[in-house]
C-alpha cells in the first residue's frame, strides 16, 4: 500500500530572480482540479513565485497550451494539472499517453514542467492523490516546475549578442563594456 510508504522530498530551491509559473489546469473533475492548484498555488507561493493560471477543457490540450505559453509569452515553468479516471473505453489509454507523451516531448525541448496529470482508475484514488492537506500532488508538480526552473537558471549559458554589442562572454571576462 503506497500511502504507508515513506518518502524522501527534496528540498524546495531558493531563487534570487523572482520566478513566474503557468499553471495549466483542465478542471473537467472541477473539485479535484481545485485541490490540485490549491497545492500548487502554495507550493509555488512559498517560495515566492508569481502563477498564472490557464484553464484547458481536457488533458489533451494542456500540452499545446503549454507549447503556445513557451513560444508566446514569458513563463519561467509550468504546472500541468487535470485527472483522468478509467472509464469503459480505451479513450482513458489515449489520453494518459498522449498527453504524458506530449509534456515529455516539451520537457525534453527546455521546457521546465511539472506533471500532476493524475491517471487514476477511481474517482476516490483521485480525490486522496489531489488534497492539497493530504498527498497533494498539485504541490509535487509545482516543485518538480520548480526545481527545473533552478537548474536550467544554474546552468544557463550568457546570450550571446548578435551585431557590435559585446557578448555578455566577454563581458563577464572584463573584455569591452557595454555602450
Amino acid at each position: 500500500m503506497a500511502a504507508a510508504e515513506q518518502h524522501y522530498t527534496l528540498p524546495l530551491p531558493e531563487f534570487d530572480a523572482p520566478v513566474k509559473l503557468a499553471i495549466v489546469v483542465s478542471p473537467y473533475y472541477k473539485d479535484i482540479a481545485d485541490q490540485l492548484v490549491e497545492g500548487a498555488r502554495a507550493v509555488a507561493e512559498s517560495v515566492g513565485a508569481t502563477v498564472e493560471l490557464i484553464e484547458m477543457p481536457g488533458a489533451l490540450e494542456i500540452p499545446s497550451a503549454i507549447a503556445i505559453c513557451e513560444r508566446q509569452a514569458s513563463f519561467d515553468g509550468y504546472v500541468a494539472l487535470g485527472c483522468v479516471i478509467r472509464g469503459e473505453t480505451t479513450h482513458y489509454e489515449t489520453v494518459c499517453n498522449d498527453s504524458s507523451r506530449a509534456l515529455a516531448l516539451l520537457g525534453l525541448q527546455g521546457a521546465c514542467i511539472g506533471n500532476g496529470i493524475l491517471t487514476v482508475e477511481n474517482r476516490d484514488q483521485a480525490v486522496v492523490r489531489a488534497e492539497a492537506a493530504g498527498q497533494n500532488k498539485g504541490g509535487g508538480a509545482a516543485a518538480a516546475a520548480l526545481h527545473l526552473v533552478a537548474l536550467h537558471r544554474r546552468l544557463a549559458a550568457p546570450k550571446r549578442n548578435i551585431g557590435f554589442r559585446p557578448d555578455e562572454v566577454h563581458l563577464a571576462k572584463g573584455e569591452g563594456t557595454l555602450a
